[in-house]
């Protein structure tokens, strides 16, 4: 259960250090640039961290009272530039259908199975790789979600979700001819881009680690469990406590898979009070480094492979055809 003085306590040391973190930019830049770029990946910092509270409110899970979390949703929404109800609705077909390979495609990362990849278009397939390329996912994809891909509503989406994405449109633009004022439109601009660069690669590449990772679970759906999609198909992401402080302790995944009520300050107390938790094995943040390699998922081994696979895969092929 939430506690209010601990909800309110993390929006006090996110926020106001978030605002903060402005104006020191701002005043930064008219002395040395060299001052002004490290406030800038330290304010992404707190941008990851604020979009942790804003994920939280789409859990229902930072507030006891419904609406106190909707309004604090829609402006850590503003905020982060995702709007509330959209992406809470998006978000929560990704919890109902996360390790389901019958169920891909909303909420995920793009991911093929080897067959699929074989058996795709040429230009398919060149598409794939694109998107898989680290620089395409970690720099350039993000920099399209957060500022174009999140302006539009799905084509599914219901009247509530569809209207989210107008008012926070309309929110983000507001705050944009604010600062603009404040600070200048250029400023404004080249701080913003930079900060929400750095925390949007920083939030893709979590979300892309929680769920793509040596040993994860994937299956059909008739064969699909939700307790072992939560405990084996999200990773226990073991950060140094720093960066662990900063993503909001969003590195017990399976743990919020498994209960996403549970508020993301609660999830270390319940990651030590129960031993299943524990028997999880942990990605490192060296060892997290292996998912780079990884872009398609082998049924028949059961395991994520990288693109050498399929080379292999070929030659055993050519060997096992007769002359």
């Amino acid at each position: 259960m939430p506690r209010v003085s601990r909800s309110v306590w993390q929006v006090v040391n996110t926020f106001i250090p978030y605002a903060v973190l402005w104006y020191l930019i701002y005043r930064s830049m008219a002395v040395s640039y060299w001052v002004a770029v490290p406030l800038m990946v330290l304010a992404g910092g707190f941008l990851v961290r604020a979009f942790i509270i804003f994920h939280d409110c789409c859990h229902g899970s930072f507030f006891k009272s419904r609406k106190a979390t909707d309004i604090l949703g829609f402006i850590a929404g503003v905020i982060v530039l995702t709007p509330f109800y959209h992406w809470r609705w998006q978000h929560g077909l990704h919890h109902g259908h996360a390790g389901d390979l019958d169920r891909r495609g909303i909420g995920d990362v793009w991911t093929l199975t080897v067959r699929e990849y074989l058996e795709a278009s040429r230009w398919k397939r060149f598409a794939y790789r694109l998107t898989r390329n680290p620089v395409v996912l970690f720099v350039i994809a993000p920099f399209l979600l957060f500022l174009v891909i999140h302006r539009f509503p799905l084509r599914n989406a219901a009247n509530r979700e569809r209207h989210s994405v107008y008012w926070t449109n309309l929110a983000i633009l507001g705050m944009a001819a604010m600062l603009s004022c404040v600070l200048g439109f250029k400023t404004y601009l080249l701080i913003q881009l930079v900060v929400m660069s750095v925390a949007g690669s920083a939030g893709v590449w979590l979300f892309y680690v929680q769920h793509q990772f040596e040993g994860v679970y994937w299956a059909r759906r008739d064969e699909w469990d939700f307790t072992q999609a939560a405990l084996q198909g999200s990773s226990f992401y073991k950060l140094p406590k720093v960066l662990q402080w900063f993503t909001g302790n969003i590195g017990f995944h399976h743990i919020h898979h498994l209960d996403p009520t549970i508020p993301n300050y609660h999830l270390e107390k319940c990651y030590k009070a129960v031993p299943l938790f524990q028997s999880v094995k942990p990605v490192t943040l060296f060892s997290s480094l292996k998912s780079l390699t990884f872009r398609l998922w082998d049924e028949q081994r059961q395991k994520l492979v990288g693109f050498g696979y399929l080379r292999t895969l070929r030659r055993q092929q050519r060997r096992a055809t007769p002359c």
